[in-house]
This record gives structure tokens, sequence and C-alpha cells, in this order.
């Protein structure tokens, strides 16, 4: 009886939905199929899920880095950012000094994800990101320098697929900086379209060494490749063809990936790029008809036409890593600085960041300097773990690179002047400048919010719809019923539990949501529950609204992405206040966060329901999400208060927001003499006052220093300490200034000469 009633279902049923679902449903390509199966799905499959678990969040340990990784930060890290004058490498030298070079290669920094037994450091991605986070906050050059043969490149791809061969031969030498590596697959017409890319090899027999030798004639022309001017291997991205079956009955084998010398004869090395007046290695390099051997494509022979997949694998991991540790670095550095020098610079007697419109910016600076870390640390747990998360590294790279921009832009204006004039005592100006190549790189901004993080994660996350899609795609008709029937009657039981707890914990505005703990992160864990479940229900109905359509339809798929998104970094958020003890001193913190990302999550599903492709189910998911209205509200003013407050006064909160960040302690550093002057004026408040008050009692404007120890308002100890604040209140305040020649370079013209016409 239960066959004859499963047989009617799927006769009546699921096959006439399965026919439909074949004419609608488009064709994946190749690079798309290899791109779904690329990494691994974690706790993005519980945000999917409409009711996550929250012991899965729990259960990734508390990111901790070891003793030799603590003392490599503190040790070789630290030194490093003391060899680095930024004004120095990106204004005058256009590169890093020859010593920051030696020290790089000596010490093992482009081999830190290299296994030990081939003389690399070894490290997690929690050791290399904060690596690669101190950098940032000191020279954007050379934390990329760093960066980049540990992230998307040679070693990575060698460790994953590399032969036992080219693994012996080329890591230890990568370690040892014997060999400089940079990976090439952008071209001037394949961007961030790089399934797309011309530069093609084809199967053939050549000259190698004297020998006849099996191998590949291959012509590229790749710009944008960072090391690249500098490198002695080149990891190359190219379509190889076998037009004489030398290898197969397949001609269009597909995306390779090769190892190249670059002093192979035919490899052309351009002249430099300047991006954003960034002095990172960085140029062109082309090839015409270069004959290499087959053995040199990365994984040998057999891993000819897997190069696609074999990036996406190794994107997941490099993304997660890479951006994000740069873009903390920077926001912690901005969180440092800004609030001290918001302490330091007075305007009518009193700080600027006590004033309410600076503090709502320091308390913005400040938030996102937190929740940029508690991204970063999650992210790097979930690698460390041994996942490849193709979609989070894709949410932490786009979010980490926005919030960066973000903080900056806030700290430019709160430094006002400071920040514009160009200068060595100018600490913001070289991560403005680098904003854009942030923004661009390891998958434009743009396509990763509109196409990767939802129409990757909407198919990978979701428990029906791959399993759907393959059924659709499967020849054997039979088979591919049956598979579909279950699929489709498990996604419409799915769909509905969603339905149904999304109406209830709305309706009761989550209270009976389930969370893993009291206290002050309990409405949060219940909040997240709560929209989970909407953001499941609005994902599902889109998706089987809108079918394959959905793929060209960018903006709904964005938003529902930016929603996506925003649930992974409030999990992140409650993460990491919960792997940090849950200090009181960080409560401010967690609720600006909280309260932004809650409110965040109600505007992208609002923005969602006012442009649904279908009007009476976008009207019965309004009632569904809202039957009571938006009822979140961003931060309250008094915990932004809180929030600038932190950075404004020393305290455990302050330096563990900044942790991390290159403070210096040379006489010439900006930060270390803004760390100096910061704590001084500080200092110096209880003398500011006396003198102040004594001097309001004899109707004075001011009392000099010696006339106010004379009359005994002040000791002299107090007066030396009121007198250096304002020393270095006035040093950290100037802006740098230039000779006409200093600037051109060269003999310029002078007032009278331009003004006689002579």
């Amino acid at each position: 009886m239960v066959n004859f009633f499963l047989s009617l279902r799927r006769n009546l049923i699921s096959r006439p939905v399965l026919k439909r679902v074949r004419r609608v449903l488009p064709p994946l390509s190749e690079t798309e199929e290899q791109a779904l199966h690329a990494g691994t799905v974690g706790w993005e499959a519980e945000l999917f899920s409409g009711k996550p678990n929250w012991q899965y969040l729990h259960d990734l340990p508390k990111p901790r880095l070891t003793e030799e990784e603590q003392a490599f930060l503190e040790g070789p890290t630290e030194t490093l950012c003391g060899l680095l004058n930024d004004w120095e490498i990106n204004h005058e030298r256009k590169d890093l000094p020859l010593e920051a070079w030696q020290f790089i290669k000596n010490n093992g920094f482009w081999g830190m994800i290299i296994p030990k037994a081939y003389g690399g450091l070894e490290f997690s991605a929690l050791a290399h990101s904060s690596v690669i986070g101190k950098l940032a906050s000191r020279s954007v050059t050379a934390a990329v320098t760093v960066m980049v043969p540990n992230s998307l490149g040679p070693s990575e791809l060698l460790l994953l697929y590399g032969t036992e061969e080219q693994k012996s031969h080329y890591l230890p030498r990568l370690a040892r900086g014997e060999e400089l590596p940079c990976f090439a697959m952008t071209g001037p017409t394949a961007g961030s379209d790089a399934a797309s890319m011309p530069d093609s090899g084809v199967v053939c027999y050549g000259d190698y060494q004297g020998k006849r030798t099996l191998g590949m004639r291959v012509s590229w022309n790749k710009r944008y490749i960072t090391l690249g001017p500098i490198a002695t291997v080149l990891g190359l991205a190219f379509h190889l063809y076998d037009p004489d079956h030398l290898l197969g009955e397949q001609e269009d084998i597909g995306i390779t990936l090769a190892l190249v010398p670059t002093e192979t004869p035919g490899v052309q090395i351009g002249r430099r790029h300047y991006p954003s007046y960034q002095a990172f290695q960085n140029g062109p390099t082309t090839g015409q008809e270069v004959f290499i051997p087959l053995e040199w494509i990365i994984g040998g022979q057999e891993r000819a036409g897997q190069g696609w997949q074999m990036l996406m694998e190794c994107l997941g991991v490099g993304r997660s890593v890479s951006l994000p540790s740069m873009s903390t670095g920077a926001a912690k550095l901005c969180a440092r600085a800004t609030g001290a020098y918001a302490r330091v610079r007075k305007q009518f007697r009193l700080p600027i960041g006590k004033f309410e419109g600076v503090e709502e910016v320091l308390a913005r600076i400040a938030g996102n300097a937190y929740l940029l870390d508690a991204l970063r640390t999650a992210t790097t747990a979930a690698v460390d773990q041994g996942d490849k998360p193709s979609t989070l590294s894709a949410i932490a790279k786009y979010h980490s690179t926005m919030r960066m921009r973000e903080t900056i832009n806030d700290a430019m204006d709160v430094h006002g002047g400071k920040a514009v004039c160009e200068g060595p005592s100018n600490y913001l100006a070289n991560s403005y400048h680098a904003i854009p190549v942030s923004i661009t790189v390891e998958g434009a901004n743009i396509l990763t919010r509109s196409m990767i993080i939802f129409g990757q994660g909407a198919i990978r996350c979701h428990p029906y719809l791959l399993k759907e899609m393959q059924a659709a795609q499967n020849p054997d008709e039979k088979e591919g019923l049956v598979a579909f029937d279950q699929a489709m009657f498990g996604h419409m039981g799915f769909l509905l539990c969603n339905f149904g707890r999304a109406w209830w914990h709305n309706l009761s505005g989550g209270r009976w949501s389930p969370a893993p703990e009291a206290g002050v992160t309990v409405d949060y864990y219940r909040q997240l529950g709560r929209m989970s479940a909407s953001f499941a229900l609005v994902a599902d109905l889109t998706s089987l609204i809108l079918g394959g359509e959905l793929k060209r339809r960018e903006k709904i798929s964005a938003r529902l992405g930016d929603c996506l998104s925003h649930l992974y970094l409030l999990s992140c958020l409650l993460k990491r206040f919960k792997d940090d003890g849950q200090p009181r001193e960080d409560i401010p913190l967690l609720h600006w966060c909280g309260q932004r990302e809650l409110y965040l999550i109600q505007q992208t599903l609002d923005e969602i329901l006012a442009n649904y492709p279908s009007r009476p189910v976008g009207g019965l998911l309004r009632w569904v999400l809202f039957p009571w209205g938006r009822r979140f509200g961003k931060p309250s003013d008094d915990v932004g208060r809180q929030c600038a407050a932190l950075l404004l006064s020393p305290s455990s909160s302050r330096d563990r927001l900044t942790a991390g960040v290159f403070l210096g302690s040379r006489e010439k550093d900006p930060i270390a003499r803004l760390e100096e002057a910061f704590k001084t004026v500080i200092a110096a408040d209880e003398a500011n006052k006396k003198l102040r008050r004594a001097a309001k009692e004899r109707g004075l404007k001011s009392l000099s220093l010696e006339e106010a120890v004379s009359r005994g308002v002040i000791s002299e100890v107090e007066a030396k300490l009121a007198e250096k604040a304002e020393k270095l209140t006035w040093e950290i305040i100037t802006v740098d200034d230039f000779t006409p020649e200093e600037l051109s370079g060269e003999q310029v013209l002078r007032r009278e000469q331009i003004l006689s016409g002579g």
C-alpha cells in the first residue's frame, strides 16, 4: 500500500514538476559545477536551516596561538615592523628596504603555511592571520609581500595537489626564500570572470634540455600579478587543449595550473604597476608559445584540466585569512589612533572625542574593530579545523574590506586636516589609499556580494536544493525521478517547518527561540535564531519562485547574501564574547554590534519584501516576518557613548580591542609619539583643571605655569607634566610640510619669478 501511494505521488506530482524544472533549470557549466563542489560547508548550513545548532558554534575551539607562534609575533614580526617606514617605502623608495627583504627571507615569513618537514614554520591559520594583521597596522606593502606567498599561490597549491617530487623540490626552497613565488591568473579581459581566461596552451612535443619531450606550448597575457616583477617561479593558470589527442580522446582539457621558472625562455616580465600608491611589487607577465614540460603541471599530468576546482578550493582558505587579517589590522589601528587623537586634540578647551558628533563616529570605529576581529578569529578557527569555507570566506572578504573602508573613512573624518596632509607623520593616509586594492582583489566586491555569497551559499547549504538540481540533470529518468521525489517532498516539509517556525518566533518576538545560555547574550541568541528562521523561509520561497532566474536577479541575490552575512557576523560576535570569558568591560561593544547587526538584518529583509518578485507572496511574508512591524532599532546613543569612552581612556578593554597593533617605540615613530601624548595628556588633566579654575577665579583667560607654581596652584612636578602635555599635543596636531624642491624633485620657480613672469 505504501509503495502504491509512493508510486502515485511520483507519477501525479513529482513527474510533472520534474519536467517543468528540467525545462527552466539552466544547465550548469563545468566551472560552475566545480565551484559548487569546491570547499566545505559548516556553520552557514546551520544558518540556512532556520534552527541553528548552537553547540556546533560553541564546539569550535577557542582561537589560541601556540607559544612558538606567540614568540614569532612578539619577536620577528615586531622587529620587522620596526624596520619599516611607510612614507619612505611608498613615496621615496617605492619598495621595501633591502634590510626588510632580507629579514623576511631569513626568518621564514614566506614559509608560514609550509610544514616543518619541508623547512617551513607550519603555523596555524590564526597565527598566519595575526602576523598579517600586525604588519598591516604598520605597512600595507610589507603585509602584502608576506601575505601572497602564504595565500592563494604556489605553496598552498603544492601542499594540496603537488606531486611528492614537486613538493620536495619547491617547498624547502620557498620556505628558505631561495625561490620567490607569484601566481598569474588575472588578465586584461578576464578579471573576476577568471573562468573565461583566453590564455591557452596546446599539448605537443618540443625540445627541452636537448630531448624531445611531451609538453605544452602556452601563451598568456596577465596583469596585476603581485610579486610578479621579482618572482623566480610563476604559478600560471591557462586553458589547455589537446587537438592531436596526445593525452587521450578529450580535446578541451580545461583550466590547468603549472609552475614555470621565470628564467624559462619566452617568459616575459613586464614593467611594474603602482596600485593606489602602494609599493608592493606588482606587474604584468606575458609569454608567447612558451614550451613547458607536462611535469610542470601542479600535481602532474593527471591534474591537467582540474585547475578551476583547485583554485576554488585554495581560494576558500586563502581568502579566509589574507584580506580579513589586513582589514582587521587597519581597523584596530584606526581605533587605537583615533581614540588617542580625539582625546589629545581639543576644541573649545574640550577633547573633541567628548563632542556627540565625534562620539558617534568613535562608537562606529570601536564597533567595527571589535566585530572584524570576531569575524577574523571565527573564520580562521574553522580553517584550523580543516574546513575550506568557500561561502564564509566570501562573506569574510567582502564584509571585512567594506567595514575597513567605513572605519578608515570615519578615522579620516575625526582627524580632519591631520589625515589629509601627506607626510611621515600621517599614520592613516596609506591605509586610506590602499582601500581600493582590497575592495578589488580576490574577487571584486560587487561580484562577491551580488553573485557569490548567496548564489553559491544557497545551493551548497540548503539541505535539498542541490539534490533537486542533481536529480533534474540525471540522464537516467527513472533514477532521477526517485531522487527528485525524495528531495522535493523533503524540501516541502522543510519549507513548512520554517514557515511555522518563522511565524511563531516573529509573533512571540523570539521569546521562546532556543538559546544556549542565560545572561547578557541570551536575547541575541534568541533573535539570531528568529532571524535565521525568517531568512531560511524567504531564501527558500525566493529560490522556488525564481528558479534559474535568480542567477540573473543580482539585486535580490545580493540582499539575501547580505542577510546571510549579517547572521554570520552576529554569530562571530557571540562566539568571540563567549571565548573572551564575557568580560563586563566589553558589554557595550557586544550591545552596539549586536543591535546594529539585528537592525541590518531587519532592513535587508524589508528591502527584499519591498522588491519581491511576487506581490502576493511578498505580502504573506511581510505578515509572517513583521507581524508587529519593524521592532529593531540602531544602537542607542547611550551604548554608543560607552563604546566611544573605551577609546578615550586607557583600559583593559581598549587593549583587548586593539591587541596586535604595532605601537613602536622610536622617538620619531608617529604612533609611539601619539601613545605618549595620549598618556601624558590624561596624566596632566588634574593639573590643567587646577590651572583653569585658578585663572577663572582671577578673571583671567589663562595662567602661566610659572605664576601657578609661585602661587601654589600646582606643584613643580605638575607644571612639568602640563608643559610636556602641551608640547606633545602641539607635536601631534602638527602636519608635515615640504620645500618646493622636495615635492617636485627638481628646481622650481620662485614666487618672484611667477609674479614677474620672468
